[in-house]
């Protein structure tokens, strides 16, 4: 079980969250040239080691937030809201 701390209802385990993606990924400009946006689409890295993503709390307070996430080990090295920065803050 993981444990994933929503950064309004605390650590909750992770069937209460769904997945959002990788938090580094910026979207193209609407005009941007089809090369860009199929980057943006389909080209992904694999990263090893810490990594933001996006986490949605589905079950419960229905926010979306970042986390920074070691893959390898899947601990939970930070939370945060959108928009403000995941830094050093503790889970």
């Amino acid at each position: 079980m993981m444990l994933i701390p929503c950064p309004w209802c605390g650590p909750r385990n992770q069937v209460e969250f769904t997945y959002g993606g990788d938090a580094t990924v910026e979207r193209p400009a609407d005009d941007a040239p089809m090369e860009a946006w199929f980057a943006y689409v389909y080209l992904r890295d694999n990263p090893r080691g810490p990594h933001d993503e996006w986490w949605l709390h589905s079950a419960g307070c229905r926010s979306w937030f970042a986390v920074r996430r070691d893959t390898r080990t899947h601990d939970i090295l930070a939370s945060a809201p959108v928009g403000e920065p995941l830094g050093e803050r503790a889970p």
